[in-house]
């Protein structure tokens, strides 16, 4: 399945994001993907802080590859796999038994190679403007579907 939302400034891409977090439960993956400053980490961020009892700080995890906060109800995993070299790292970090038990985000997951679990949602952002992207949501799990059915913007 596919859905796109055009995202006209970076506020709509943080409304965005803050009405997909409360839908997410433990499980839950999604990929982020697009170039270099298509705003996957903004995205990350705004629903990392969607989910957060209180407000954190948020940093990227382009060097630690990995920041872990605590969810009200689970564990929320924001990797940044960039700098991976081989797709065995990933379970090194421990990110495959995260799949089970949080939710994840995962900017660059091509670099899981067979490891892209099937259940995930991709979200691609495509830049088409200033600060305008498309975001592309495409899945083939029909759990998604009713969550991304209660996006809107």
């Amino acid at each position: 399945m596919e859905q796109l939302f055009e995202l006209r400034s970076p506020e709509d891409t943080t409304r965005f994001a803050e009405t997909l977090a409360p839908l997410l439960n433990a499980g839950d993956i999604i990929l982020l993907e697009g170039p270099i400053g298509a705003g996957k980490t903004h995205f990350a961020r705004s629903l990392i802080q969607a989910l957060l009892p209180e407000p954190e700080d948020i940093p990227s995890p382009t060097f630690t590859i990995v920041q872990v906060y605590d969810g009200p109800d689970c564990e929320i995993w924001h990797s940044d796999l960039y700098r991976l070299g081989h797709p065995d790292e990933a379970i090194e970090l421990g990110l495959d038994e995260a799949f089970e038990t949080a939710i994840c985000l995962i900017e660059w997951p091509d670099r899981l190679g067979d490891l892209l679990p099937a259940s995930a949602l991709s979200v691609t952002l495509e830049t088409s403007g200033d600060d305008t992207r498309t975001a592309r949501l495409m899945w083939s799990d029909p759990a998604w579907t009713p969550k991304i059915e209660g996006v809107a913007l």
